[in-house]
């Protein structure tokens, strides 16, 4: 079996729908088009030179984020595993579909903005108003992390703000 991976960008042109299997598991699956633009030489203008339409599925961790989040007409980024999926109608046509097995998905923060929302493990969100540690699944890091010397934890206060950055003009010395 292949594995090609790909990183697609574009919009969800169909609203997502999940669906509980037979087996337990859940899955997310919508539609995307990603459009290719070029610049015409002649005009100046950027000009469609064609659409990529893949079905987009989500499996495991990415079902609740994803179910969650994301809508018709968002601007998102995708990363995933391509499948060529060939079918016949119920006419008889015989069709080929590409799907991608998605990884990683998320929106398109150069088209719009998101304020991220952890999920925690007693399933309690932490919105931007809150605080509350990082509790995303599997995150081993938030296990070591430390706030001024001490454990991080439900009474945790902020961390201290980050120092400003060194200008490209500043000595690389200091």
């Amino acid at each position: 079996m292949y594995e090609a991976m790909a990183t697609v960008i574009g919009n969800v042109v169909t609203q997502p729908v999940k669906r509980d299997l037979t087996n337990g598991e859940q899955v997310v699956t919508f539609r995307m088009a990603s459009n290719s633009r070029r610049l015409d030489p002649a005009t100046g203008e950027w000009v469609d030179s064609g659409t990529l339409y893949l079905t987009i599925s989500c499996w495991r961790r990415l079902v609740a984020g994803v179910d969650a989040s994301i809508r018709r007409g968002d601007p998102i980024i995708v990363y995933g595993q391509l499948r060529s999926h060939e079918y016949r109608t119920k006419d008889g046509v015989e069709r080929r579909d590409l799907e991608m097995r998605a990884s990683a998905l998320g929106p398109d923060l150069s088209r719009c903005t998101a304020q991220p929302i952890r999920r925690t493990e007693a399933g309690r969100s932490f919105g931007p108003g809150n605080l509350g540690r990082n509790t995303c699944d599997r995150s081993s890091a938030e296990d070591r992390a430390r706030v001024d010397g001490e454990a991080l934890g439900e009474g945790a206060s902020p961390m201290p703000a980050v120092p400003a950055r060194i200008t490209e003009s500043a000595s690389a010395d200091a």
